[in-house]
């Protein structure tokens, strides 16, 4: 079984989306085993993002998702993480394919950084590395 961590961005939380992103990850056969509402501080997601430090986006990507609560959770089943991304959709919303969550429930905001509602692991190293962060415990 595969592990992966979903953020709700705090444009799904303050959407109200948070249920039916959840939903739509339990319908898809998929079990959440760890669930919290949090404020992410700076130390936090510069640890999550380090991979795009210096990048011209991260200081605004930082900024949007400290501008509200999130909700971290990790999802487990066979190929989960691989299953949450095509569920998601493509980062961009104005493309992403009807029927994902992005495709349904996000649009381009015309902001510094794309608001896509969710963000999901994208490797299984990834995965490993970032539930460490949002849930040290598991």
């Amino acid at each position: 079984m595969e592990r992966t961590l979903i953020l709700v961005k705090p444009d799904g939380v303050k959407r109200n989306l948070v249920g039916e992103v959840l939903a739509r990850i339990e319908a898809k056969g998929y079990s959440i085993v760890a669930l919290k509402m949090l404020k992410a501080d700076r130390a936090l997601l510069v640890r999550h993002y380090a991979e795009h430090e210096g990048k011209p986006f991260f200081e605004p990507l930082v900024e949007f998702m400290m501008s509200g609560p999130i909700v971290a959770l990790v999802a487990e089943g066979n190929r989960v993480i691989e299953g949450f991304r095509k569920l998601a959709g493509t980062t961009d919303p104005t493309t992403a394919e009807p029927g994902t969550i992005r495709g349904d429930l996000a649009r381009d905001q015309g902001t510094k950084v794309v608001q896509n509602i969710v963000h999901g692991s994208d490797s299984l190293e990834s995965s490993d590395r970032e539930i460490q962060i949002f849930f040290p415990e598991l």
